[in-house]
Formats: C-alpha cells, sequence, structure tokens
C-alpha cells in the first residue's frame, strides 16, 4: 500500500516537472536580440507639436512607421508607440524662431510591453544630419522656419545651459516663426544606449526594414562601401561611427531613406547576398554536420597522441607538460562533443531555428578553442587542421551579446 502510494506521489511529481518544463520551454526559446547604440528608427506623431503651446516635461506619442527587424527576428512591430518628451520649449517672438527640444524614453509595443530607452531627434535629410554631425555632442532640436512642416532640425551647442542653445543657434533663429509639427509627420529617432528586445517570430529574410548587425554582415558591406569610396576604414565587423556615415552617405546618394543603419533595402543596393549566412536563417546541411563531427574527434586523437597520451587518459610518465597543454585538450574535446550534439539537432531535431542557434553556440565553442591554442604547444599540422576545420562556422560568427 505504502509502495504504491509512494509510487503514485512520484510519477505525479514527475509528470508536475514536465508540466513545468513544457509550460517554459516556449519562452526559453525565445531569442533575446540586440538593437544596438546608432540605430535610428522611423515614426510618425500622432498630434501635433507646436512651440506656441508646448511646455517642459509635455510628453507625446509618435507609432513606428514600418516593422524593424534585427538579422531574421521582428522585434518592434508597425504600430507600435515611442513615447517623447519635450525637454525645451519656447514660443516665437517677433525677433526669434520658436525652439522645441525632444527626447525619447520608451517604447510600447503592440502586445503592451513597455521597455525603456534613450532616444534623441536626428534627421534622414542630408544637409541637416550633417549639420547635426558636426558637433557628436550637439543638442538636436526643432527650429521654426518658412515653409516644410514649419520646422527645421538643427544640431545646438552640447551645453545644458538652455540659453547657450539658443546662441548657438544663431541665425537659424531669424526667422521669427513658431515651430508646427502636424500630426502625421514623420521623425527619426536615434538610439544612444543598446535595447534588448524579444524576438517576435522569424522574417523571411531581405525585408526592406530589417537592420543587419551581424559581423558578417558588417564586414560585407564595409567591403561593398569601400568598393564605391564611401568607407575608408578597417574592413572588421564593427557598425561604429565611420561605418554608419558611410552608409548614410550612400543611402542619400541612392534617394534611400538616410538612418545609417543597414537595412534590407541599403543591403540589396550595396548588391549584396541576403540569402546566405546565418543571418538570413540558413543553417549547416546534415552531411557538412557529421563531417565537422568527424574531423573534430579526428583533431582530438590527434592532440591526445601528440601528448603522448592513451584513450583512456594515460600520460607519459617523464614529460613535461604545460597547462596551455590541456586547455586544448579540454576546449577541443568539448568542442567534439557540441559538434555532436549539433550533428543530432541538424539531423533529428526537425527545428530550422534551433539549428541556427545550435550553429552558432558551436561557432562560440570554436572560438574557446581559439583562445587554448594561443598557449598550447602544437604542431603546424594541429594548427592547419584546426583552421580548414573552423571554417564553415565563419558563417555563424556573431556578437556574443546576442
Amino acid at each position: 500500500m505504502h509502495s504504491r502510494i509512494g509510487q503514485g506521489q512520484a510519477r505525479a511529481a514527475v509528470g508536475a516537472a514536465l508540466a513545468l518544463v513544457l509550460a517554459a520551454a516556449p519562452t526559453a526559446a525565445q531569442s533575446r536580440v540586440v538593437l544596438p547604440a546608432g540605430s535610428v528608427i522611423l515614426v510618425r506623431t500622432t498630434s501635433p507639436l507646436q512651440s506656441a503651446t508646448a511646455q517642459t516635461g509635455q510628453t507625446f506619442e509618435a507609432t513606428v512607421s514600418e516593422t524593424v527587424g534585427v538579422d531574421e527576428y521582428t522585434v518592434i512591430p508597425t504600430g507600435s508607440r515611442v513615447r517623447g518628451v519635450v525637454s525645451v520649449a519656447r514660443p516665437a517672438t517677433r525677433q526669434q524662431s520658436g525652439v522645441i527640444e525632444v527626447t525619447f524614453d520608451r517604447i510600447t509595443l503592440a502586445d503592451g510591453t513597455v521597455l525603456p530607452i534613450t532616444g534623441k531627434l536626428t534627421s534622414t535629410d542630408s544637409t541637416e544630419r550633417r549639420q547635426i554631425e558636426q558637433d557628436p555632442n550637439a543638442r538636436v532640436v526643432l527650429v521654426g522656419e518658412r515653409g516644410g512642416i514649419g520646422a527645421a532640425i538643427a544640431g545646438a551647442g552640447s551645453s545644458r545651459n538652455t540659453n547657450n542653445i539658443f546662441a548657438a543657434l544663431g541665425s537659424l533663429l531669424s526667422e521669427g516663426r513658431d515651430v508646427n509639427v502636424p500630426a502625421g509627420t514623420p521623425l527619426a529617432v536615434e538610439l544612444e544606449s543598446a535595447v534588448t528586445l524579444r524576438g517576435r517570430g522569424r522574417l523571411r529574410g531581405g525585408e526592406a526594414s530589417t537592420l543587419y548587425t551581424a559581423p558578417e554582415r558588417i564586414r560585407a558591406a564595409q567591403t561593398a562601401l569601400a568598393q564605391r569610396n564611401y568607407y575608408r576604414g578597417a574592413v572588421n565587423g564593427n557598425l561604429d561611427d565611420a561605418t554608419r556615415r558611410a552608409l548614410f552617405e550612400f543611402q542619400v546618394d541612392q534617394g534611400i531613406s538616410g538612418t545609417g543603419n543597414l537595412d534590407g533595402r541599403t543591403a540589396r543596393a550595396l548588391g549584396m547576398n541576403l540569402a546566405l549566412g546565418a543571418g538570413a536563417g540558413a543553417s549547416m546541411s546534415a552531411e557538412d554536420a557529421s563531417a565537422l563531427r568527424r574531423d573534430a574527434q579526428s583533431l582530438v586523437a590527434t592532440v591526445r597522441n601528440e601528448l603522448g597520451g592513451s584513450s583512456v587518459g594515460r600520460l607519459q610518465p617523464s614529460r613535461a607538460y604545460s597547462q596551455g597543454d590541456f586547455e586544448l585538450w579540454f576546449a577541443l574535446s568539448a568542442f567534439a562533443d557540441n559538434a555532436s550534439i549539433h550533428e543530432q539537432i541538424v539531423r533529428n531535431g526537425g527545428n530550422a531555428d534551433a539549428a541556427v542557434l545550435a550553429a552558432r553556440a558551436l561557432a562560440g565553442a570554436a572560438r574557446r578553442v581559439d583562445a587554448a591554442l594561443q598557449s598550447a604547444r602544437v604542431s603546424s599540422r594541429v594548427q592547419s587542421a584546426w583552421s580548414t576545420l573552423r571554417r564553415p562556422l565563419a558563417t555563424f560568427e556573431t556578437a556574443s551579446a546576442r
């Protein structure tokens, strides 16, 4: 009796644990995606913004005008709301134009999720953007003027003193007109710090608004920009200010919205192949995954033999070993085990997303072997074999923050 009760309780406990695991599985599978600092989000205002009536501290909303994706994931759907805050407001006088400065402090996604952000106003217009970029620390403001939407975007002094802002604007204030931004006006929000978001479904690849941030994509863009004389920096896969400026200049010349983002429309204009690479959701074939696993296991055996070790770990009693020898042996053995798991996922997992993520994780394990090789004493044969073995993983190299 007690035995049967105990078995029933055990089965119930196992069932409960399994239920918890299954309930948690979808959350665990959701990918965390980083939208890097410097990314520009295009929005439209939902209400007028006027210097004649605006007050410091007043909030307003703008809606995201096109879905933002990062590599293969949707992160900010169209219609998500961005909250702006008026930080400076001054109405026009007979002598001076009105001025409004705004910042952006949060995004509310379509499902109600609220994310804090640190965003500032920028411009997709080439003249305004170049003026803003003259001082990287400039405060960007709306200035009343004739024509257009009734506001010009300008970079002012970086001082926190409001009077100094007006002094820096100088002749731009001479129109004596109020800022009048109608509802529906397009604005550009530049993120001043990175935002981590949850991937909300896979993109099909190549969407115009998809932002590409993976190093292999950035390297390809840097190469294409350099060939067109827009970029003169290092081809290093870093989405830095020089790369963003080159992207912006290329976009302006091509008639593309000048954001400085490496988005789908810009990548296509640069002639990049968006059908290849981890950023497009490609995974390794089952045959390639098997070959990688076999090569890794063979290389482990080669390293073990060079260290004079047996298959059961017996080592030569008189040989002097270094810490680096074991760091490499252990890292390479772990890589071979990981390659075996990766092969199983590719062959039997039935989940294309998981296969891509597993390949990225395997690329991370390869980087640990790279690090161990720096302090190990190995033959040129091992060095050459490892270089050849890890080459197929270069496609899946991504920033560790992702």
